[in-house]
């Protein structure tokens, strides 16, 4: 019998964050084809971050609880997974434990069965600290990554180590490779995966990367060949470009390598050309192949940052400046001890590279967060920092209000924003501006959306699909005083 491969699906967020900007897809976009989804049988759903709740709120005005909610109910046998980068959540103010036990319970009651834990610094204490919450407050999946970057530290040996840290871990389900700027080569995960199979022991070793420079479809082969029974794809419509690699084209290139899947591929043809027809009625992108570009070893930025740093650009019109930017940001890298190119601190470089290239003088205007991250908010960096950089961004007159800065935690809280309120409320009170939590309560509910080929009520559409699952009994989705139920007649 041929060696079975399973897919973790990227679509609805890192193809989104990649090529949309995380910003495209609404919860009737999702919740009209999650049923479908459901049926394709992916290993899991790689659906949210506490950034893309915000990007929720802020955009659209959407309940980011309700849309989990809703399309758990709509695709119930497919866990859905969050990835966090550890001690934050929404705002790039650290979180106290408590602000991060209560977010880990509020995801996974409200239908999260999955969490990726990453750390910008690959700290493995802070991973193993961050499993072990998310286990306690209810999450059934703790999955565990070591981010990868290139640097003059960050080795294969840098990596071993690690993985060999987290193989005791009891919380950790599985641990994966993230390659986020898709720079791992043939040769290297063929090296690493070793390190990861011995760490993971009986336990799935998951395989992420992204196409920015065209070499992910070739080390996903490479990755399975040497051990690897995860991979993480997005549908054709949101890969490639600098997305992840093609679910249709990598089940291809199994097949010709000897290697069998369990997806519905009818299910999935139809969930791409959702996505395709979305993307056309939205005038966004779709992925392409991309041509190799030795240059993104000079600044490593991950899908989903090269356009927002594009975004950036246009919103400030200096569009031209772009590749500029792109080259700022090795430089601003280096200066910063070489952190992994990874949220939050990503956020951080590029927005600095920006404030560089447009500025008269480099580092002559730097954000708050910056400063945070030169006292040592965000962890030990890799690397020595720049010391001429260090003493200019520390001898702003903002480093002493920022040098003890408390990180949230919910004392006080709900005498702040009230208590008959929600946890789920309360939780992005306390981390996005009051306004825009005001506005997306005072929003219309969120509705169902019919694919635009169809005629069909979107409830209909729902309705429909969740009877073609006999594991499923009834469904109830309430939204205010609106509710809609169904049963299976006995």
């Amino acid at each position: 019998m041929s060696a079975l491969v399973d897919i973790v699906d990227t679509t609805t967020r890192d193809g989104n964050q990649s090529l949309w900007s995380a910003t495209g897809l609404t919860t009737a976009d999702i919740t009209a084809i999650a049923p479908t989804i459901d049926r394709v049988g992916f290993r899991a759903v790689d659906f949210s971050s506490s950034t893309h709740m915000a990007v929720a709120v802020r955009f659209h005005r959407e309940d980011p609880w309700e849309r989990l909610r809703l399309v758990r109910a709509a695709m119930p046998d497919t866990p859905l997974s969050f990835i966090t980068s550890g001690m934050r959540f929404i705002t790039w103010v650290p979180a106290d434990e408590d602000v991060m036990r209560l977010a880990f319970r509020c995801v996974a009651r409200n239908g999260i069965r999955r969490v990726q834990v990453v750390d910008p610094s690959n700290d493995v204490p802070r991973l193993r600290r961050v499993a072990a919450m998310a286990r306690q407050e209810g999450v059934e999946q703790v999955v565990l990554g070591l981010t990868y970057s290139v640097s003059e530290v960050h080795t294969h040996a840098y990596y071993a180590e690690r993985a060999a840290a987290l193989a005791g871990c009891a919380e950790m389900d599985a641990l994966y490779l993230k390659d986020p700027g898709g720079l791992l080569t043939q040769d290297a995960v063929r090296e690493l995966a070793p390190h990861f199979l011995r760490a993971a022991g009986d336990r799935p070793a998951e395989l992420h990367s992204h196409c920015t420079i065209g070499l992910a479809p070739f080390v996903y082969v490479e990755g399975v060949r040497a051990g690897f029974r995860v991979l993480h794809t997005a549908v054709a419509p949101l890969a490639r470009g600098t997305s992840n690699p093609a679910a249709e084209t990598t089940l291809r290139d199994l097949g010709a390598e000897g290697y069998s899947h369990r997806l519905d591929l009818d299910a999935l043809a139809e969930m791409s050309e959702h996505f395709r027809r979305l993307g056309r009625e939205k005038g966004l992108p779709v992925g392409a192949p991309q041509e190799f570009d030795a240059t993104y070893y000079h600044h490593q930025l991950a899908g989903g940052m090269v356009s927002t740093t594009r975004r950036m650009l246009d919103e400030l019109r200096r569009p031209e400046l772009f590749d500029a930017a792109l080259e700022e940001v090795g430089r601003v890298r280096a200066e910063m001890g070489y952190p992994i190119i990874v949220t939050p601190v990503s956020q951080l470089v590029a927005t600095q590279a920006v404030r560089n290239v447009i500025d008269a003088e480099r580092w002559s205007n730097v954000s708050d967060e910056t400063i945070r991250y030169f006292l040592g908010h965000y962890g030990e960096p890799a690397a020595p920092v720049s010391p001429e950089v260090a003493e200019r961004v520390l001898s702003l007159p903002r480093v002493e209000g920022l040098r003890h800065l408390e990180p949230l935690h919910l004392e006080g809280a709900r005498e702040r924003f009230g208590r008959g309120i929600s946890d789920e409320e309360l939780l992005l009170r306390l981390t996005m501006p009051e306004e825009q939590v005001d506005a997306m309560l005072a929003s219309p509910p969120v509705t169902g959306r019919e694919p635009a080929s169809s005629g069909r009520h979107p409830v209909v559409t729902l309705l429909r699909e969740v009877a073609k699952r006999p594991s499923v009994t009834q469904l109830r989705v309430r939204k205010g005083d609106e509710v809609v139920e169904w049963r299976r007649a006995t």
